[in-house]
């Protein structure tokens, strides 16, 4: 009996060793861009990182009883949550150009355009109405297109 735990165990592990090879990059990714963190060395403990390990720790947690759910949008509906809790219990100003944006604005703009989530997958995700999710991405482009043309006017550079 303890040999097949120890193997089922063993087999746990490399299924989700897998997943992280694989999936692991986009994640962090998605996580550097919601915390709007610089790129850094891998290990430095940077906050995205340390979100990401939370979101892969409960994903591993539960991965016996995804049944056949994608582990990959298990993890980030986990790192969304993470985040949205994070993000308004330590504000802060954030630099680069997704730190214009708030924190809700920031995290439907990365889920509809880098990860392309779809409207209504979103909404239910966040626990918003569709078109709220809608308006919320439609002014953080507006935001960030602004931001740019203010950028280049700035710098001498014509609109």
């Amino acid at each position: 009996m303890r040999e097949r735990q120890t193997h089922r165990d063993r087999l746990r592990a490399q299924e989700f060793e897998a997943f992280v090879a694989g999936a692991g990059g986009r994640l962090l990714h998605t996580a550097t861009l919601l915390t709007t963190e610089p790129l850094a060395p891998a290990g430095t403990g940077t906050r995205a990182e340390r979100l990401l390990c939370a979101a892969l720790a409960r994903t591993y947690a539960e991965w016996d009883r995804l049944h056949g759910e994608d582990p990959y949008d298990r993890t980030r509906q986990e790192l969304a949550v993470r985040f949205a809790r994070e993000s308004w219990r330590h504000r802060r100003p954030l630099g680069g150009v997704l730190g214009a944006l708030a924190p809700l604005e920031r995290l439907v703009l990365v889920l509809r355009l880098y990860e392309e989530v779809g409207e209504d997958q979103t909404a239910a995700l966040l626990g918003l109405p569709a078109d709220r999710v809608r308006v919320v991405c439609d002014r953080s482009i507006a935001t960030l297109r602004s931001a740019g043309r203010n950028r280049r006017t700035a710098s001498g550079v014509a609109p």
